[in-house]
C-alpha cells in the first residue's frame, strides 16, 4: 500500500531482457538518491511511476545507490515508462505508523492515459490527461487520481470522444520534486483511480444485480 507522496526521483539506468522473445519480461536497474535504500530489504515493495514492484537485488552503498526489479511482459504491456531508461517517481511501501499525506494507493495501474496539455499558469502548472473511457465513472471533481505514482486532485473533468479528460493543477513543489516536469503533450502516463471509488462501484453493481 502507498500514499502517492513521492519519496524520491530515481533513474532507470539499464533495461535488460529476461528472455529472447516478447513473452519475456525485463530487469530494470534503478539508481536512486543517496540514503534512499538505507532501510530497504530484499523483497520490499517500491512503486515505480505508480506500479508496485518487488526489489530483487539492491546495493545501498554504491554511488549512487541502486536496486533491481523484474517486470513481467504483462506489466510492461499495461504500464508506461518502464520499458526504457529515464527518470521515474519512487515511493516505498507505507508503514502502519506513517502519515497518510496523499490518499490510499495500491500501486496497481488501472489504465494508461495520454497527456493532452501541460503548461505553466501563474506560479503553477496545468496538466490535462485523457483517461480511457473505462475509467471515466471513477473520476470526479475534487476526487483523487494517481498519475505516474503521484497523488493528485482532479480540478475539472470533461467527457470527450475517446475517454475522459481530467485537468489537474500542479504546484511548484510537485513539479520540482517529481518526474512530472518531464511530461509533454503526447506522453503516456500510468493512472490509478481512487481505491474507495473502485469498491463503491463494485458494491453498487452487485446490489443492482440482485
Amino acid at each position: 500500500m502507498f500514499t502517492g507522496i513521492i519519496t524520491g526521483v530515481g533513474t532507470i539506468a539499464e533495461v535488460l531482457p529476461m528472455g529472447a522473445t516478447a513473452a519475456h519480461g525485463k530487469r530494470l536497474r534503478i539508481q536512486c538518491p543517496a540514503g534512499y535504500l538505507d532501510d530497504a530489504g530484499l523483497g520490499d515493495s517500491i512503486a515505480i511511476n505508480g506500479a508496485c514492484m518487488t526489489v530483487t537485488t539492491f546495493d545501498a552503498h554504491s554511488t549512487p545507490p541502486q536496486f533491481t526489479v523484474d517486470v513481467s511482459a504483462e506489466s510492461l504491456d499495461k504500464t508506461a515508462g518502464l520499458d526504457g531508461t529515464g527518470a521515474v517517481n519512487l515511493e516505498k511501501a507505507l508503514r502502519a505508523n506513517d502519515r497518510l499525506g496523499g490518499h490510499l494507493v495500491s500501486g496497481h495501474v488501472d489504465g494508461m492515459g495520454q497527456v493532452t496539455h501541460f503548461a505553466q499558469v501563474g506560479e503553477s502548472w496545468e496538466l490535462r490527461v485523457l483517461a480511457p473511457a473505462s475509467l471515466a465513472k471513477y473520476l470526479a471533481y475534487k476526487g483523487s487520481i494517481t498519475v505516474n505514482g503521484v497523488s493528485l486532485t482532479v480540478n475539472r473533468i470533461a467527457d470527450v470522444a475517446g475517454g475522459c479528460e481530467v485537468s489537474i493543477n500542479l504546484i511548484p513543489h510537485t513539479v520540482e520534486n517529481t518526474a512530472l516536469h518531464r511530461l509533454q503533450s503526447g506522453s503516456r502516463v500510468n493512472l490509478e483511480i481512487d481505491l474507495i471509488a473502485r469498491y463503491v462501484e463494485r458494491m453498487l453493481g452487485s446490489g443492482a444485480a440482485t
